[in-house]
């Protein structure tokens, strides 16, 4: 999901936008529009752990919200399955 205004995971960030950024294929999901900015402030701040908070609690709730979804789902399909 990453933002509570739909209902509908969208990828925000491009792939030219993510490659350009650094980022890894492991981490381009539906959040990884979020995890660019933060890993510019990482880098800007030498990743001390009191910095950039606020853009890691944004992207760690974004990443919370997407493993909502994939476990709501997967629970739906193993009710569908069940009934059938």
């Amino acid at each position: 999901m990453g933002s509570s205004d739909n209902n509908e995971s969208t990828m925000k960030a491009t792939k030219e936008e993510m490659k350009k950024a650094g980022i890894d294929l492991a981490y381009r999901d539906f959040c990884a529009h979020l995890l660019i900015p933060l890993n510019e402030c990482r880098r800007k701040s030498f990743f001390l752990p009191w910095k950039c908070k606020d853009e890691r609690h944004v992207y760690e709730k974004c990443q919370y919200e997407e493993c909502v979804i994939v476990d709501v789902v997967i629970a739906a399909l193993f009710m569908i399955d069940r009934v059938l």
